[in-house]
């Protein structure tokens, strides 16, 4: 929706609005938020709300801790499962410095910059993701257990798939805050659940995919149950992926093709761009431990190929036509910072078009089923977080998206992470307990 500030503000005084939610993500990705009363919601638009951003991962130190958070009037919403008398407003929000000046690790603007760079090249690129997630059981103290909440499996229904009531208040949720999913259904865990959103800007997709995660855990919880977003909560079932789908425009039109045969250049120069970085920005699309727990098993990819239908390989080409054609992005899990990732893709994608790479030839073969000599021939996704953090390190094109604090604060987390895991004797018991409750 486009407000302006003295539509919001109408708004605030019109539907008995008392609390308002200034929202913004760490570098993680991690939703926080400052609650003010309508009073102040002037006085953020003109000269923001400060916060002590030294307390906050991944942002400022000590000595120089003071940002400011602006809400963006576009991104106001009702949170629906608070009170209809006294009601409460979420906006996201742009970080600032005291100066005015943009802070260089807010996830937002890095994904404006991304954007901008689109749009002068003549491009916009449009997100739907695909996000899967788990519900388990609580015990008699309300407390998280590792029990699914059914054992359905894909596409199941009723009384089966128990989870659809819980789903269905979590569309209607989102409905309510004007996001619209264009479809939900059972996966093929037990107890594991995904909601599908129709494309939209990287802005508006990335809002609504923070927006997302939160509804999920606040309805699971009114429910009875816990959400987990965790890549992969039971070793032997199927992970928890974030399937990125990105349509690219060109003076307005979709120019992925929907022919199995041809694509447009430019569109296949960008899923070139795309392949060439994945692994400088795995760290950012697969960030824990945890997410190289999923890739390699169950429709999660380990190589770096493409396909027109294949659902083994990290990218394929859906069988879409028209306004729907698209490249849908298969690594990613939602542990990810959605701001970066996006941002990151973008980038790798422009690059691509900017350089004319060539896209290599297809592999429609189930790189499951591959003998080691033919996998040999695919350049592999990293093995585990370390692999990935190395990477990284020496990646310049991730240090020219990101600032520089910004990546080594990042890095230097992943790092903690690592080393925490390596030295667990139970490494899987140190996975739960880390990730299972938070992610």
């Amino acid at each position: 929706m486009n407000y302006t500030i003295t539509e919001v503000l109408r708004f605030v005084d019109e539907n008995d609005v008392k609390f308002i939610r200034l929202a913004f993500c760490d570098i993680f990705g991690t939703q926080k938020n400052i609650s003010i009363m309508p009073s102040e919601l002037p006085r953020a638009f003109e000269s923001g709300i400060s916060f002590d951003a030294s307390a906050v991962k991944g942002f400022m130190n000590i000595e120089e801790s003071d940002l400011f958070l602006f809400p963006d009037p576009n991104t106001l919403a009702i949170l629906p499962w608070r009170p209809s008398q006294g009601r409460v407003v979420r906006f996201f929000c742009d970080i600032k410095h005291s100066d005015g000046s943009a802070y260089e690790g807010d996830g937002r603007n890095i994904l404006k910059i991304a954007v901008d760079r689109a749009k002068k090249m003549n491009f916009q690129c449009k997100f739907g993701t695909e996000c899967e997630f788990y519900l388990f059981d609580l015990d008699e103290q309300g407390n998280p257990t590792d029990k699914p909440h059914d054992n359905a499996g894909y596409l199941d229904i009723a009384p089966m798939d128990k989870c659809e009531n819980v789903r269905r208040e979590i569309c209607l949720t989102l409905e309510q805050m004007g996001i619209v999913p264009e479809a939900s259904h059972h996966e093929q865990g037990p107890g594991q659940n995904e909601v599908d959103f129709k494309y939209s800007d990287a802005l508006f997709a990335a809002d609504n995919l923070v927006t997302f995660k939160s509804v999920v855990k606040t309805i699971a919880a009114r429910n009875g149950t816990h959400a987990s977003f965790m890549p992969k909560p039971i070793q032997n079932k199927s992970g928890n992926g974030l399937h990125i789908n990105i349509s690219l425009f060109k003076n307005g039109l979709n120019i992925f093709k929907n022919s199995s045969e041809e694509h447009s250049k430019d569109a296949e120069s960008f899923i070139a761009g795309v392949m060439r970085r994945i692994n400088e920005i795995s760290l950012i699309l697969n960030p824990l431990n945890n997410s190289y727990q999923r890739l390699g098993s169950f429709e999660a990819p380990k190589y770096v190929s493409w396909s027109h239908h294949n659902r083994s390989q990290l990218i394929r080409i859906p069988a879409e036509k028209g306004e729907y054609a698209r490249m849908e992005l298969r690594s990613p899990d939602p542990s990810c910072n959605p701001y970066f990732a996006f941002a990151l893709l973008i980038h790798a994608g422009l690059e691509g078009i900017k350089d004319k790479r060539n896209l290599e030839g297809f592999c429609d073969s189930n790189l499951y089923e591959l003998d080691e000599n033919e996998k040999s021939k695919f350049e592999r996704l990293p093995e585990n977080l370390n692999e990935a953090i190395h990477i990284a390190s020496s990646s310049t094109f991730l240090k020219e998206i990101l600032p520089q604090r910004t990546i080594e604060k990042f890095i230097e987390d992943r790092k903690n992470d690592w080393n925490r895991y390596e030295k667990e004797a139970d490494k899987q018991s140190f996975e739960h307990e880390v990730y299972f409750y938070t992610i």
